[in-house]
């Protein structure tokens, strides 16, 4: 632990600025290198000390930028993925907006309106970089990497923790599919919260 002590009649105002940068160095060096970084949320981070995974699914990488786990965000998750040539993600709809931003490959999203009792045939459209993407709240999507160089997208949800329904195919009933709630993708980093004993 650090203890830093700036008093106003004694200290310099670059004695006060060293001080806090050596809190703030301090607070992101412990923090970073951590699978689950909870103590903090540094104003400025590099994002190559994030930690990634895959979560168990081949051709994926996954680092989340900001999370509501890992950095206590309400309103908004960000994402850095990277899927490899081939891979991409489940068919599955959410109850939140998501947005896209397409830094580098290209693939193909795969979107279908929800409003019949199943998916149905998804309409197909191409991504690539500088493209975005933006899906409305409650309509099955997959996205997957088409191309032949890895695509790297930047995901912006809304409403963290969010309802992640998934499916088997694009004719799978709504009723069928898979509900995951709260879905976290550092849930890992959760700590267990202190039972009530009333």
């Amino acid at each position: 632990m650090i203890l830093l002590s700036v008093s106003s009649s004694s200290s310099s105002p670059i004695a006060a600025v060293f001080s806090v940068a050596l809190l703030l160095f301090y607070f992101s060096e412990s923090t970073l290198g951590a699978p689950c970084p909870i103590n903090g949320f540094p104003i400025v981070r590099n994002i190559s000390d994030l930690p990634q995974d895959n979560y168990g699914r081949p051709g994926l990488s996954h680092m989340t930028v900001a999370g509501s786990v890992l950095h206590g965000m309400k309103e908004v998750e960000i994402w850095l993925q990277t899927f490899a040539p081939g891979s991409g993600t489940p068919i599955h709809r959410h109850s939140c907006e998501e947005v896209f931003v397409v830094l580098k490959g290209s693939g193909t999203l795969y979107l279908a309106e929800t409003h019949g009792s199943f998916p149905g045939k998804p309409i197909d459209f191409p991504i690539f970089a500088n493209s975005t993407i933006h899906i409305p709240i409650n309509d099955a999507h997959q996205v997957k990497n088409t191309g032949q160089e890895d695509l790297q997208v930047l995901v912006i949800i809304s409403r963290p923790p969010i309802k992640v329904f998934t499916y088997d195919d694009w004719f799978m009933p709504h009723t069928a599919a898979r509900l995951k709630f709260p879905y976290y993708w550092d849930e890992q980093c959760l700590q267990e919260s202190q039972k009530d004993e009333l």
